[in-house]
């Protein structure tokens, strides 16, 4: 073996562009935590440079995200703001917020200063109406269906008193809750 076929562990400069071009290319469409730029970098990375090493790799999805920070494209305090806004008006509760963030690899202390304000009562009051639970519901009331929603506010991560609370609550109450709660 020659010294020109063992890999370096320094990207080459076309390795570098690249890594630039790919990050650009994926925060201009959508929002993404550090560790997901670093797996996709990473992951098309082994895809385009066929001799690539463990440690270029590193260096080029390394530089991606010292790339999109120096950019001030990157935020995993702000990706986490947003999607927890966004996921309690879908209906979610802090739990499965946490969980879905924490995947993401955002850090413990980014989640909870994002659920701080997010709100298990309205976001499971939205529940409820998307699923036509409690206050919402459609039907007849019955012993199978009670355990079919209370279980399902428990599988979505909300308590049993919040679930109990959105199950027992009027319709008029429930609806003030969701208006106060896009205040």
């Amino acid at each position: 073996m020659t010294d020109e076929t063992v890999p370096s562990d320094i990207p080459t400069p076309r390795m570098l562009s690249w890594a630039r071009n790919s990050a650009i290319y994926r925060l201009e469409r959508r929002m993404m935590t550090e560790k997901q730029l670093f797996d996709a970098i990473t992951r098309k990375a082994k895809e385009k440079f066929e001799d690539i090493s463990a440690a270029q790799l590193k260096a080029v999805a390394d530089f991606a995200v010292k790339f999109a920070y120096d950019n001030k494209v990157l935020d995993d305090h702000a990706y986490a703001e947003v999607s927890t806004r966004s996921a309690v008006r879908g209906g979610k509760s802090k739990r499965a917020i946490a969980q879905k963030l924490a995947a993401k690899g955002v850090s413990s202390d980014k989640v909870e200063a994002a659920l701080e304000e997010a709100d298990d009562l309205y976001a499971a009051a939205i529940f409820a109406r998307k699923r036509a639970f409690g206050p919402f519901r459609r039907v007849e009331l019955d012993e199978k269906r009670k355990a079919k929603e209370l279980s399902a506010f428990a599988r979505n991560g909300f308590s049993f008193d919040i679930g109990r609370k959105v199950f027992d609550m009027s319709f008029e109450d429930a609806e003030e809750v969701i208006l106060a709660g896009r205040r």
